[in-house]
């Protein structure tokens, strides 16, 4: 199947690239001038110079296609560089899709994000407004929802790397965040992390599959470890111990909306409240799919403890 991308050279999209390779088909992927290194060299993936603003570029993408992924996902703004949720998380899904249908695509397959539904921050209502204009168009759809995303991270931005950065590797106190006046809870809220292996074959799966048009898949995976378990497990993984104290989001939230805009500092406010809300599945999509998750231990974090 020829299949167009948007969204193909970061961390996740990578993992996506090899599954569909693998499996046989020939992709075309819209890729900004000097990230073309960050693509699989392999003569059925080319890369089509664009950018996800411009209407002309995701049809020299698209067109010869029959399916479209969209994989853009942002975890913070830089409004002067002209990113921001609104537009690379809704305008640049729901101009995609738009272009789908102009096309005669059959397909269309939409990354999404876990816990959106709550509709209290920025990233979570331009995720649903994809969703929406998605299941309103004439494509046949499907949507994931995964939790966080965990894996190897090939040079990119990834979850467990960028806390072990940043929180364990620190010689301050790793934050075990509470809310509300008691720290009884605190770092008690919980995440299903799922390893980007397992993301990725979800949307090879789906993809040929008629029975997942149609459908939305939670992704998660078998474990729903506690922030502090999960800090405990980074630190093992890195063959360190890790002093951890109770960090009240009464007192960081003011902070973090503040300095949250600064890319040094680790969290915003928005990503502060989604945390705290915990990010577990009550479907499981992976079994749906008949993939059987990876657990999130010591062996599937062996990545950590590489200099």
């Amino acid at each position: 199947m020829k299949i167009g991308i948007v969204g193909g050279t970061g961390f996740v999209g990578s993992y996506i690239i090899d599954a569909l390779l693998q499996a046989g088909h020939e992709l075309r992927v819209l890729t900004r001038p000097g990230s073309e290194h960050k693509l699989n060299a392999d003569p059925h993936c080319t890369p089509v110079p664009g950018d996800v603003a411009n209407e002309q570029h995701l049809r020299d993408c698209l067109d010869g296609t029959e399916a479209a992924l969209y994989l853009i996902g942002i975890l913070r703004e830089s409004p002067q560089q002209g990113i921001t949720f609104d537009a690379m998380q809704r305008r640049g899904a729901e101009r995609t899709i738009a272009i789908a249908e102009e096309l005669g695509l059959s397909r269309f397959l939409l990354m999404s994000a876990n816990g959106i539904d709550a509709a209290e921050t920025p990233y979570q209502t331009t995720k649903l407004a994809a969703e929406e204009r998605l299941k309103a168009s004439s494509l046949q759809w499907t949507i994931f929802r995964p939790s966080v995303i965990f894996g190897p991270p090939r040079g990119r931005m990834e979850f467990c790397t960028q806390l072990k950065d940043e929180l364990i590797d620190s010689p301050l106190p790793a934050p075990l965040f509470f809310s509300g006046l008691s720290p009884l809870d605190a770092g008690a809220f919980r995440l299903a992390p799922v390893h980007v292996e397992d993301v990725a074959a979800a949307f090879a799966t789906a993809l040929t599959r008629a029975d997942a048009s149609g459908q939305t898949y939670s992704l998660c995976g078998p474990d729903s470890p506690s922030w502090k378990e999960i800090l405990k497990a980074l630190a093992s993984a890195s063959g360190k111990s890790k002093l951890m104290l109770p960090a009240p989001a009464l007192v960081l939230e003011p902070v973090a909306a503040v300095l949250g805009r600064f890319s040094w500092f680790p969290v915003t406010r928005d990503q502060l409240r989604m945390l705290l809300a915990g990010n577990t599945c009550s479907d499981d999509g992976l079994a749906r799919l008949g993939i059987v998750g990876r657990a999130f231990d010591q062996s599937s974090l062996a990545y950590l403890a590489t200099p």
